[in-house]
């Protein structure tokens, strides 16, 4: 077993961290980053309700439990640019599908797939590749970019979306049109995805050549137990499984938002979708202006802030003060939120170096943090669809936020714990 040093992983060129970047959107562009930025029409062209739909991120998160456990090993054992490739053409073919608009039992079957493509494959290569990128002084700034990019990247590809499907339907015509002509509109926008991602595969496939920049010598000669039990002895991982799993409830929180839009502020499909687009061109502003500020202070503090800000905002959507006559007050709300959980999102892996995780085990950490800190795939849809199924309007939406008040304040004290311990054994 050899690794590399910080120093040599800092030769690694920036096009590197942007072909990381492209591929971690793109991958989750089906199945998330449509459904959060077009939830109204996802609801009706697939003939489900909020409840349904939560059932089937919840298959995906089953499944994806599954494969953080052991596709973190994997990626401390074979080249993370060959399995995010794969990773991202499979997760391609699987639009296909999606775009046959299929029964409910299909649709899941469809979820669990992409779970087991975009995790097992995917996700522990990616958080590897991205932490070898930022060396030993960069860290904060690496895993900001990362998730700013992403954000970005998320961005465009809904700006896509929606002008792939504002083609079809304008604004006025909308009312008036029938489920087969939304459902063709669509369509469209899943196939233009899908291939987009494709073409990211390829795009990694012939470019991102971590190998010629010490990616070998950080793979291990084999996967064995002993790593495993080497990483859980590590209070770090505990703690970051607990941050990582506060901060993914306040991400998936944000897959409402355009709901919200649509039930409660009256907004039309369109402009709902426009919201939820808005919303992902927030993620690369504060996910560069966070990295950059975590680097020049410390990644903790600001995680703290993150949970602070999280907490804030919620409170002022569960209170349920926010509603049509108050079009200032959901912009403002609704930007504390998105700051707050987009800065905790951007920073929950930047703390491995200060957590002290070894850098060639860091597949088996984040597979290992991911188990726990990721199970929001599995019960954050079906909870708060059946809390807007059971209370229809506002009180729904009240529900889910002081849902995300309670986790939020539950990362904030992991993130105190972990700055204070880690933060004592520097000193």
């Amino acid at each position: 077993m050899s690794y590399a040093s910080d120093a040599s992983a800092q030769k690694a060129p920036l096009y590197i961290l942007f072909l990381l970047i492209l591929a971690g959107e793109a991958v989750f562009i089906l199945p998330f980053v449509l459904a959060r930025v077009f939830r109204p029409t996802v609801l009706e062209v697939f003939q489900v309700d909020n409840l349904q739909l939560g059932l089937c991120f919840s298959v995906y998160g089953v499944v994806a439990m599954l494969s953080y456990l052991f596709g973190g090993p994997l990626a401390d054992r074979y080249s993370s640019r060959k399995l995010i490739a794969i990773a991202l053409w499979l997760t391609a073919i699987g639009g296909i599908l999606f775009a046959t608009f299929p029964q409910l039992l299909v649709l899941q079957i469809l979820y669990g797939y992409w779970g087991f493509t975009t995790i097992f494959l995917f996700w522990a290569p990616m958080i590897k590749a991205t932490r070898l990128w930022g060396g030993n002084n960069s860290q904060g700034k690496a895993f900001g970019f990362l998730e700013g990019g992403r954000g970005l990247v998320g961005a465009l590809f809904g700006s896509i979306g929606l002008l792939v499907f504002s083609f079809v339907i304008s604004n006025d015509e909308y009312q008036g049109l029938d489920l087969s002509t939304n459902r063709a509109a669509f369509r469209q926008v899943i196939l233009v995805c899908a291939g987009m991602v494709a073409f990211v595969g390829l795009l990694v496939w012939r470019f991102m050549r971590l190998d010629n920049y010490a990616a070998k010598e950080i793979v291990i000669d084999k996967i064995s137990y002993d790593q495993i039990k080497q990483v859980l002895r590590l209070p770090s991982v505990w703690l970051l499984m607990i941050i990582i799993l506060c901060a993914y409830v306040g991400y998936k929180i944000t897959d409402l938002f355009s709901l919200y839009a649509n039930d409660v502020m009256q907004y039309d499909p369109v402009q709902s979708a426009q919201v939820g687009t808005v919303l992902l061109y927030m993620r690369p502003v504060l996910g560069v202006i966070i990295g950059l500020l975590a680097d020049r202070t410390q990644s903790t503090i600001m995680l703290i802030l993150g949970f602070v800000l999280a907490i804030i905002g919620a409170i002022l959507f569960a209170t349920g003060s926010i509603i049509s006559s108050a079009p200032l007050l959901f912009i403002v709300s609704t930007l504390i939120v998105a700051t707050g959980v987009y800065a905790t999102r951007s920073l929950y892996f930047a703390i491995m170096k200060k957590g002290q995780i070894p850098l060639y085990l860091t597949g088996t950490a984040v597979g290992l943090a991911s188990l726990l800190g990721y199970t929001p795939d599995v019960f954050v849809g079906p909870v708060t669809g059946y809390m807007l199924e059971n209370a229809p309007g506002i009180k729904g939406h009240q529900h889910a936020f002081w849902f995300l008040a309670c986790f939020s304040i539950i990362g904030l004290i992991a993130s105190v714990v972990f700055h204070r311990y880690y933060n004592r054994i520097e000193s």
